[in-house]
């Protein structure tokens, strides 16, 4: 029988172990193929999985019998999303602005009503089947004694268009999703991206004393990454091809935090906030770096129109980076974030809803309610979800009665309070499936699971970010020409 060539574009059954260790035999599509003395190795893409689980594979791995040939298609012109193009967000032209934030189709748009929170717990029975109650899918552990929040406004039912979905993420008691999905991406798969910018090209990072397996590509220049491993000063984030070149080059860095001014410290987290203009050596750097760990976000090496909100860790030989976001100077739609990233070895700490809330600090002391650029990551979803429902429900249970009345709150003031923008206050009311309108009045439900699983999940939250230690003045950047 003649051997048949597998070429980039070919799809078949690849082994590989899944998270409980066990052999599983997911399709996947062949994205590249080289030669080494000996044999073939065959760079792979599961499909439906995260990008972050694409590797290079040995011939045995791959089930030849079902290899599927790729199929001729004709080739459509797509932008090119590589250095060089406009210095903003990369998925303002492709994505709007809450097309992954994982709402239902309804929205309040009744955001001065009150809601009237019922604070002593009882059994609620809400509308028979035959009454014009609306609401978005029931959440698992949603029944039981439940307490109920109304808001009086009757004959205002109106419903608005905001995309969305959040099926492929996972629950947990409090109503939140606990982890990232690895069985499938959350972000829709370019497909169309060059074939080379789908490729990892960095098989290992030394950043200090953590060594790091990068998950995506990352434009570093050709020359490096042939190494077996790119070594970063932790401080200046410059990227030097061998050991011996790093320890050289520390003999001469006298950083031992990141440029810029230090706006936040309480014990060993501080905060430093970069000028992409002013640091621009650093702030390039940084983007390389957290392009290797997000997949979603196009690098621009323009970083003039950003700022760069570092957090880091403290110990007797200096601030070492923990993760960062960044946000764009002046922002016409009300993002607080372009791109966040908490490193890998930082990860299911804390430290990433820490950087969210130290985001919404900065958006209070400014005046403005404020929203992450879309689409997400999977882990920044995850994240996000969780932070903006832990902080809802914060508001909501500490509500007190007003004149023996039950106490009242509207989607207006929550917005205000958190300065989380209320589309996102009004999705999270929905994804936790607390929100229903019937017979003229929103009412929202706080069963006893969503309750207590807070409860739980605010004990485990030591990480919170101290006003009283932030020393942030905000800029007007429109008064101060091109930045």
């Amino acid at each position: 029988m003649a051997q048949v060539d597998v070429v980039e574009g070919c799809r078949l059954p690849v082994l590989r172990k899944n998270q409980e260790n066990e052999d599983e035999w997911p399709l996947a599509e062949i994205l590249s193929v080289k030669e080494i003395p000996g044999r073939k190795l065959y760079y792979v893409h599961y499909i439906d999985f995260n990008k972050r689980l694409d590797e290079w594979v040995t011939p045995d791995r791959l089930d030849m019998k079902k290899l599927q040939f790729p199929k001729k298609e004709a080739k459509t012109p797509t932008k090119n999303g590589l250095p060089g193009s406009r210095p903003s967000s990369p998925e303002r032209e492709v994505v709007s602005a809450h097309s992954t934030a994982g709402y239902s189709s309804q929205t309040l748009t009744c955001c001065n009503s009150k809601l009237r929170f019922k604070r002593k717990a009882e059994s609620v029975s809400l509308a028979p089947q035959a009454s014009p109650v609306t609401s978005v899918p029931s959440l698992p552990g949603s029944n039981g004694t439940a307490r109920r929040l109304m808001a009086s406004q009757p004959g205002r039912k109106r419903k608005a268009n905001c995309g969305g979905t959040d099926e492929d993420s996972q629950d947990s008691s409090d109503g939140i999703p606990s982890a990232p999905r690895m069985t499938g991406s959350l972000v829709s798969d370019r497909s169309h991206d060059d074939i080379v910018t789908r490729m990892k090209n960095i098989d290992c990072i030394e950043l200090g004393r953590h060594r790091l397996k990068p998950w995506y590509f990352s434009p570093y220049p050709q020359e490096l990454t042939t190494l077996p491993v790119l070594y970063l000063c932790e401080f200046c984030l410059k990227y030097l091809k061998s050991l011996k070149c790093l320890q050289r080059h520390l003999t001469k860095c006298n950083l031992r935090h990141p440029p810029g001014n230090e706006i936040y410290r309480k014990g060993t987290i501080s905060f430093f906030e970069i000028d992409g203009r002013k640091n621009k050596t650093y702030s390039q750097n940084l983007c390389l770096l957290a392009k290797c760990f997000l997949d979603h976000k196009t690098l621009y090496y323009d970083t003039d129109p950003f700022l760069f909100y570092v957090m880091t860790e403290y110990d007797s030989k200096g601030f070492h980076i923990v993760g960062y976001f960044s946000k764009e100077k002046e922002s016409t739609e009300d993002y607080n974030v372009a791109c966040i990233l908490t490193l890998p070895p930082y990860q299911r700490r804390g430290y990433g809803k820490l950087l969210i809330e130290f985001s919404y600090e900065l958006s209070k002391v400014e005046g403005k309610t404020g929203t992450p650029e879309k689409p997400l990551s999977d882990l920044g979803l995850l994240s996000y979800r969780s932070y903006w429902s832990q902080t809802i429900l914060e508001i909501l249970m500490d509500l007190k009665p007003d004149n023996g009345e039950r106490p009242q709150i509207t989607i207006n003031e929550i917005s205000e309070i958190t300065s989380v923008k209320k589309e996102d206050v009004i999705s999270t009311l929905q994804y936790l499936n607390l929100i229903n309108y019937y017979k003229g009045q929103y009412i929202l439900t706080l069963s006893e699971d969503i309750v207590d699983g807070h409860e739980r999940a605010m004990q485990k939250r030591h990480l919170r970010i101290d006003p009283k230690c932030l020393h942030f003045t905000p800029k007007d950047w429109s008064k101060r020409g091109k930045w």
